[in-house]
């Protein structure tokens, strides 16, 4: 089994059949940046349409039954989420409306403060706000997984304490491996765990060592010593995969509509646009050197299961339906 923990790529029927050759049972699509809820409806309309002109490709997913029904059927089933809670604006009853449409995470921040929690490059980090608390136990209650892969240190803290269920970092790497600003400490990486949330480990470049020149060996090593410190149990892959998209695209990302000028990120012009992935990992066909890089420096046939697919599955399947 092979689920992919984020991805937001500029989608195609070509990307479509990347994803069925890859042998991607499902993914995780972010389905908004920094729309409003009203934004955010079209884009499901979008997918409507894709999951209806390409049926024999993809598959709306909203449990991880589904999943089981589009590896039947030879489909990749699409789960949604925002990394960032614009979708529901100031109003809490919004939560419940954005899991009835489909949406199953959502991120308390992207980056920045927002009315829930603090972004990973605020100065300080005020950890959960008053909404933020109440945000996240409403999240508990229907059914939408708290992601906090944008977050500060202190809010993931906080929140994976605070939250009934466990909460996910869908895409990011231990900092200490590469210490990108976006990447996480040992201790929030604890608190999530210890929760029994999960750590999806990414290939975007700016959060790899080496970046885009970063060795398979040295990402499945990483991976290997993260499951030494923490539990394979608790990881999974979280690509973060662009692919084909504009440059102009990650200029939305990172500004949305917050700032007349450009933000470049971890904090230079150089990383303006999108970088080029490693060269063993362009896009969704190349999932076998994973399992394969996994495989040869030394972890077991179950524990490389886990981490492709297996451990997102169970947390699917504990985390997508309404508390009960």
């Amino acid at each position: 089994m092979r689920i992919d923990g984020l991805q937001y790529a500029n989608w195609s029927e070509k990307i479509f059949q990347q994803l069925r050759q890859g042998g991607v049972d499902a993914i995780h699509v972010t389905i908004s940046y920094h729309e409003n809820f009203r934004e955010t409806v079209l884009n499901f309309e979008q997918w409507n349409r894709w999951f209806e002109t390409y049926p024999d490709l993809i598959m709306k997913g909203t449990a991880a039954a589904d999943i089981d029904r589009a590896r039947e059927t030879c489909r990749t089933a699409v789960f949604f989420g925002f990394q960032n809670p614009s979708p529901i604006e100031d109003d809490i009853g919004l939560v419940e409306i954005v899991h009835t449409l489909g949406a199953r995470f959502m991120q308390l921040t992207y980056n920045n403060q927002s009315l829930l929690a603090t972004g990973c490059y605020e100065a300080e980090d005020n950890g959960i706000t008053r909404m933020g608390k109440q945000v996240i136990k409403e999240m508990n209650r229907v059914g939408l997984v708290v992601d906090m892969s944008h977050s500060a240190d202190r809010s993931t803290i906080e929140a994976a304490d605070l939250s009934e269920r466990p909460i996910a970092i869908t895409h990011a790497n231990p900092h200490e491996w590469a210490p990108a600003l976006r990447n996480k400490k040992e201790d929030v990486i604890r608190a999530v765990t210890s929760n029994g949330g999960m750590l999806g480990f990414s290939i975007y470049p700016h959060h790899l060592k080496e970046k885009s020149d970063c060795t398979l060996a040295s990402f499945c090593q990483m991976i290997a010593n993260t499951a030494d410190k923490y539990g394979v149990e608790h990881l999974g892959i979280g690509t973060d995969l662009c692919q084909d998209q504009p440059d102009s695209i990650v200029e939305w990302m990172r500004v949305g509509r917050w700032s007349k000028e450009i933000d470049y990120g971890e904090g230079s012009a150089s990383n303006a646009g999108f970088p080029p992935m490693p060269d063993w990992f362009k896009d969704n066909r190349d999932f076998g050197n994973i399992e394969k890089g996994l495989s040869d420096i030394g972890m077991s046939e179950q524990e490389v299961g886990a981490i492709m697919g297996g451990n997102w599955y169970r947390f699917f399947t504990e985390n997508f339906s309404p508390a009960g």
